[in-house]
């Protein structure tokens, strides 16, 4: 059985696989079972009154279900009303409210039905009411009169809508009224003044009222406010008194702060988890008040706590119980406070703590329904079968209810059903659906065959297995074809079938097979795995400085795998980059120019692949253009003049003087400190400050003797320290802290070792440190045994018994006093061997190469240390196969912890093992279990260790060979197969000859001569046949029919003339050794004019190559230039070259990667200076024309009376003589056409003719079919070709050879010769 392992909370990226979980109890749709809703309306459910009425409810099963609704509690018959219909397939309702219907009857409670054989799902109760936006009503609104300073409120008293409308305050031309910490709006919609100003006075302050669901907007009539200033009113006073009457208006007076909402000094509120808490609190006063808001004996949660509208607004998101408490605002301003506590309740409609969930089960089996949930108060549980309730339901004897669970025994068919939990209190309902199905199927999985899966390295690996079977099947995963099972630490198995690799490696890539089988059967599934190279940035932009107008350029070079496309995209300040055409993105470059202030920022690299995604930033700096002088931007100078004021025991303050910033802001200030007394000379940091602070007050240690130092930082690095502080001695003081990291370990059976870390030097807190080490036996009623040490950091505990545990505590001390007590530790005595060997052990061989061992655990006791595991020692004895015995080789496997079975890999076939089993502590090892005997089975033979092929003739080769190095077993034969392979590299048939065990060396007889063969060996025992061997040999010609070339014949292409007589010579054989064969192009030569240049080479390998011609600039380190041959031709023209410049030139194959020829150089003539003279209009060109028109005048003649005379036509009878070889017939053997071969060459090897040579089918040739080379076509020293690749050159006739010069061939005619021979 497989480990499983469920899927842990702490890897994020596992989460999306809870879906899969799910899915993977769905019964596929092609399976009867019951319904379950897909897809329904909200509970509470809004719906606009122009617009038709869906009620959606959308479900699922087989076979598929009907569908009927209720209204308020009773059946709905949608027949009945024709403004009413049902989708078809589908029980979703449309209520046609656009033709005629009035949404406002259809209010009510809906509930949906979905029904089949096997059970009945039901919906939420979903409430239908139509939005409402009604009226303003009409109210007849007075002017404000208020006095500057005093308070007001606008009131608004939006109309009661559905839902709520949102309320804002604007004026007569549809602006926002400006809102500050004077003026703001509450969560009511009124609109809240602390204190009226002059500029308060207008007549368009409107409350205006939208609501959402309608689109609509209700305005309020616009109120006036008209605020009467101190001064004005004075004058009017005045104006209106005698000289006599001495009044006037008091002046504006501050005044403390006053609740406007909420009033008094305690509230209540309500709310329900998970929902947004709002608590409000504005106040008025003069000056202004501002809000603070504090939680009553706790802290506002962090990270779910907003203030909004100028703080007087608390808001606190996802509220739940632990939130409720007493909140308190406080309204404060110069004249004093005021505040107002509100106690908040959170109460909660249901939740679900755990879900019903749909039970796939077979029948007989067991099953369980569970339905939990919690709220405040407590919600009330209760079942419904088939949307009955269960209590009324019909009777299941299968099914049991035991309170929020169902419980399911034996369970049949019949028991299939859907039941529902329903989870109420006073704040509302959960209603789920569960169904109890009850199926007998075979396993089938339900992940795509041959799935390819592609990982980034180092990353997880998940591989599906989505599977569906009743009983649930089991999962295994196998790797390859015939791997075996997947187990170990380096796989987590899944519940829902995925194989999880937590680190998949390079070796990772590979077919996975998943099984899953029931008692019903069994099925398979393969998917593939890709491991890649991850995506790395290898040169990462760097941190820039750039004056203002310069030019930077930010380096982004990546690594990535080579099958994956990266592209890489930069970003300023986290956004794209700006649309300016001074930003040039280049292939591994980001370059700006002409830089301006507003490029200032941190720009970054992002790399994307399909498989993972890389960045790097950095921030660019741009400075201001240096004036003249230049201004220079340099560290800061080191602070000076340090001060030590306000000394206290733990406490003192420093104060210094900042050096020049030179130029640069001082960003921030270190402060280090030396400890005279215990560590003189090394200083360490103690904390940093703002730039702009020069005083800090630091926490002090006791028995220190203190001395400061500060750096100052600005954006080009830190300053030289300053000048140390005067010292400054603290008193000393017991140690605030015990020694850390106690450990008691026993290094000898009747011992105890404690160790622990020292303190340090500081951390004594006066003089005098010593330690005070206490330890008693555990679980024994003995007293605390004490000793005081030195300043020492171990201590030996000596006649204790052997491993047995201590309780352990170390106390510091000094002259002043102790450390607070310690806390204890658990250690133990010291170990020794263990006592007793593992008993029972057992071994079941697996196959030829594994076992598998058993033993029993010995008792803990025996151990006499902690148990480690358990060691099996293995060797080989002897093998059954050749019966001699050898050196001993012992091999251990350790198996860890409590184990008692292991795995024995890396056996050798047909031997015969021993092995024994050791139980290991911390000490060592203990006996050794009696000598356990087990043989390993015959196994496949490795392939014999070598073959030769020897004494080629006409028709026959001798093979020897050796036996296999691994036998494995008995061997029972050999296998032979060979083939021949044409010279077009095709494979003929096969044969295969079995040949007895004990042989050695064969002679192949009836062999074609002059033929390669391709020759496979391997061995065989019982159990099958092992790897092979493969070689290649070659017959020998019939050299006696080989005729050699006649003194005087051609260098060019010549053939090879074979004798018809039957007559053999006797060879001596020779020992062939078969050349691997591979493609080459070789002997690249160019002939190069003014501005073009004809590429020719020669090419041996596979046929229908692909060319490419690649050249350059010769030393120049630009990029090679290529150009595609057409066809597979052997020349090419460069076209468009530079005169008078050396090129390099070389020449490839497409699809051999890495395959090309050597380099070849060459230059261009030089350019010739051009002359516009018209050819025509010279006297030498008009003689030559003469010349030549009566030429062709006076041959004309001549062959006018030849003809007549019945003589025969040179040309002709030339001709006849040399057919054109490029009209020559097909083979007769293979239909193709034939090629021109070199005699030389095939004197010098005697390899047979390639495919393709101009032989005809008996093999010989006819000297005077072809005696003229290539040099007569053209291709000599001085053959030149046009720009089109044709020769300049025209055929000429054979030239006569010179019996002097052997086999040189004549000179090919050069273009000016043919033009003199015309003339």
């Amino acid at each position: 059985m497989m480990k499983k392992k469920s899927i842990p909370a702490s890897k994020p990226f596992l989460i999306l696989f809870l879906c899969q979980i799910i899915s993977a109890l769905d019964v596929p749709l092609d399976l009867s079972q019951p319904p379950t809703i897909t897809h329904q309306s909200p509970k509470d459910y809004i719906v606009d009154p122009r617009e038709n009425i869906v009620i959606q409810c959308e479900a699922k099963g087989k076979p598929p279900p009907s569908f009927s609704w209720t209204r308020n509690g009773t059946h709905f018959d949608i027949d009945k009303d024709a403004q009413v219909t049902m989708k078809p397939n589908s029980g979703t309702l449309v209520i046609n409210i656009m033709n005629g219907g009035k949404a406002e009857a259809y209010e009510g409670v809906y509930q949906c039905t979905a029904r089949n054989e096997r059970g009945a799902a039901i919906s939420n109760n979903i409430v239908i009411r139509p939005s409402r936006s009604p009226l303003w009503t009409k109210e007849k609104l007075e002017p404000h009169q208020v006095r500057e300073g005093d308070s007001l409120v606008l009131h608004c008293r939006p109309p009661v809508g559905l839902p709520p409308p949102i309320i804002f305050w604007m004026d007569n031309a549809f602006q926002r009224l400006p809102q500050s910490e004077r003026v703001s709006q509450g969560l009511n919609g009124d609109l809240y003044f602390s204190n009226v100003q002059p500029e308060d006075t207008r007549e368009d302050y409107i409350c205006y009222a939208r609501f959402n669901h309608t689109q609509t907007i209700q305005q309020k009539q616009p109120i006036s406010v008209k605020v009467f200033s101190m001064d004005s009113l004075n004058d009017t006073i005045a104006a209106n008194l005698s000289d006599t009457d001495i009044y006037g208006a008091k002046p504006v007076t501050e005044r403390q702060p006053v609740l406007l909402t909420p009033t008094g000094s305690t509230s209540t509120k309500v709310e329900l988890r998970g929902n947004v808490l709002l608590l409000e609190c504005i106040a008025a006063g003069l000056p202004t008040p501002v809000i603070r808001w504090i939680k009553e004996g706790g802290e506002l949660p962090a990270n779910r706590t907003f203030f909004e509208n100028f703080k007087k607004t608390l808001k606190i998101i996802d509220v739940s119980e632990a939130d409720s408490g007493n909140y308190k605002c406080i309204a404060r301003n110069t004249m004093g406070s005021v505040h107002h506590v509100i106690s908040v309740t959170v109460k909660a409609a249901p939740y679900w703590i755990t879900a019903p969930r749909n039970l796939v089960l077979s029948p007989g089996e067991d099953g369980t329904l569970i339905c939990r949930a919690n709220g405040n108060p407590k919600p009330s549980i209760s079942w419904l079968a088939n949307g009955v309730p269960i209590a009324i339901a019909p009777e299941d004897p299968s099914r049991k209810v035991d309170g929020d669970t169902i419980i399911f025994s034996h369970v049949q068919e019949r028991s299939s059903a859907v039941y529902q939990c329903n989870a109420s209190n006073e704040y509302g309902y959960l209603l789920a659906n569960a169904f109890v199905n009850v199926l007998a199927e075979p396993p089938r999985i339900l992940t795509p065959a041959n799935k390819l899966y592609q990982v980034i390295a180092d990353s997880p690996a998940l591989l599906d297995c989505a599977y569906f079977g009743s009983p649930k099947p089991e999962i295994e995963w196998f790797k390859g074809v015939k791997g075996s099972i997947l187990r170990g630490n380096e796989y987590v198995f899944h519940d829902n079938g995925t194989l999880e690799i937590p680190v998949a490696q390079k070796d990772s890539t590979g077919t996975y097979t998943c099984v899953a089988r029931n008692e019903l059967g069994k099925i398979q599934n393969e998917v593939h795995l890709e491991i890649k190279d991850p995506t790395m940035i290898i040169k990462q932009p760097e941190y820039k400085v750039v004056q203002r107008y310069g030019q930077v350029s930010f380096e982004c070079i990546i690594k990535h795998d080579s099958t994956l496309l990266p592209t890489v995209i930069w970003l300023k300040d986290n956004d794209e980059l700006p649309d300016d055409e001074r930003f040039l993105v280049g292939k591994d470059n980001l370059t700006i120019m002409n830089v301006t202030d507003k490029d200032d920022g941190t720009y970054t690299c992002i790399v994307n692949t399909t498989l993972d995604s890389v960045s790097a930033s950095a921030v660019l700096t741009v400075v201001a253009a240096p004036p003249t002088p230049a201004i220079i931007y340099a560290r800061p100078n080191p602070p000076f003049d340090l001060e030590l004021t306000g000394q206290l025991e733990r406490t003192i303050d420093l104060s210094w003087i900042p050096g020049d910033e030179n130029n640069s802001p001082i960003t921030h200030f270190v402060i280090e400190y030396e400890d005279g007394l215990h560590e003189p000379g090394v200083w360490h940091y103690q904390t940093e400050v703002p730039g702009t602070q020069t005083t800090v007050q630091l926490k002090l240690s006791p028995y220190v003797n203190y001395s400061f130092r500060v750096v100052a930082v600005n954006k080009i690095g830190r300053s030289q320290p300053s000048e140390p502080s005067e010292q400054y001695l603290t008193k000393s003081a017991s140690p605030d802290e015990n020694p850390a990291n106690v450990q008691g370990i026993g290094s000898e059976p009747d011992n105890l070792v404690i160790t622990w870390e020292s303190l340090k030097g500081f951390q004594s807190n006066g003089p005098g440190l010593q330690y005070k080490v206490s330890w008693r036996q555990k679980d024994v009623d003995d007293e605390w045994t004490s000793v005081i040490v030195a300043n020492v950091s171990k201590y030996i505990v000596s006649g204790t018994p052997t491993f047995v545990p201590y309780e352990i505590k170390v106390q510091a001390l000094n002259d002043l006093g102790y450390a607070p007590e310690p806390s204890e530790v658990i250690g133990h005595s010291g170990e020794d061997l263990p006592m007793v060997a593992p008993g029972n052990v057992q071994v079941h061989v697996i196959n030829s190469t594994l076992a598998k061992v058993h033993w029993d655990p010995v008792p803990l006791k025996t151990v006499r240390g902690h148990l480690q595991g358990y060691k099996v020692y293995y060797w080989k004895v002897q093998s059954l196969s050749r019966r001699s015995r050898r050196h001993v080789e012992k091999k251990i496997l350790t198996f860890r912890g409590n184990k008692t079975f292991g795995m024995l890999p890396g056996l050798e076939p047909y031997s015969s093992y021993k092995l024994n089993v050791r139980v290991v502590n911390g000490k060592g090892e203990g006996p050794a279990s009696p000598d356990k005997v087990f043989k390993t089975p015959e196994g496949v033979p490795s392939s014999p260790s070598y073959l030769k092929i020897t004494n080629p003739t006409l028709d026959s080769l001798t093979l020897e060979w050796g036996s296999p190095t691994h036998p494995n077993g008995v061997l029972t034969s050999y296998i032979l197969k060979f083939q021949p392979i044409n010279n077009t590299h095709e494979l003929g048939p096969l044969v295969e000859i079995r040949i007895p065990a004990n042989e050695s060396s064969l002679i192949l007889k009836n062999l074609n001569y002059s033929t390669r063969y391709k020759f496979y060996f391997n061995a065989q025992t019982s159990v099958g046949s092992g790897s092979q061997i493969t070689e290649e040999a070659v017959t020998i010609m019939d050299e006696a029919g080989i005729l050699h070339p006649a003194v005087g014949a051609g260098k060019g292409y010549s053939e090879i003339l074979f004798a018809t007589s039957p007559v053999m010579h006797t060879v001596r054989p020779t020992f062939y050794k078969v050349q691997p064969l591979y493609p080459r192009i070789r002997n690249v030569t160019t002939a190069a004019a003014e501005t073009y240049a004809n590429i020719s080479w020669e090419y041996e390998g596979p046929d229908h190559a692909n060319f490419y011609v690649e050249y350059g600039v010769a030393g120049s380190k630009e990029d090679w230039k290529k150009e595609i041959v057409n066809g597979s031709r052997s020349f090419f023209v460069l076209k468009g070259l530079t005169p008078g410049t050396a090129y390099k030139v070389r020449v490839g194959a497409e699809g051999l990667s890495g395959f090309r020829s050597s380099e070849d150089v060459f230059e261009t003539g030089p350019a010739m200076a051009s002359r516009q003279v018209d050819i025509a209009t010279q006297g030498w060109f008009i003689g030559l024309m003469c010349a030549v028109a009566l030429l062709i005048l006076i041959l004309l003649i001549v062959c006018f009376i030849r003809r007549n005379k019945g003589g025969k036509y040179p040309v002709k009878e030339k001709e006849d003589a040399h057919a054109d070889p490029e009209i020559q017939p097909m083979k007769e053997d293979d239909g193709t056409f034939g090629e021109y071969r070199s005699l030389e060459s095939d004197a010098e090897d005697h390899k047979p003719l390639k495919k393709g040579s101009r032989t005809p089918s008996d093999r010989t040739v006819k000297k005077e079919d072809s005696d003229d080379s290539l040099v007569d076509y053209g291709e000599g020293v001085n053959g030149q070709f046009n720009e089109d690749g044709s020769f300049i050159g025209q055929y000429s006739g054979k030239k006569e050879k010179e019996p002097a010069e052997g086999n040189e061939s004549s000179e090919a005619p050069s273009p000016v010769n043919a033009m003199n021979s015309f003339v």
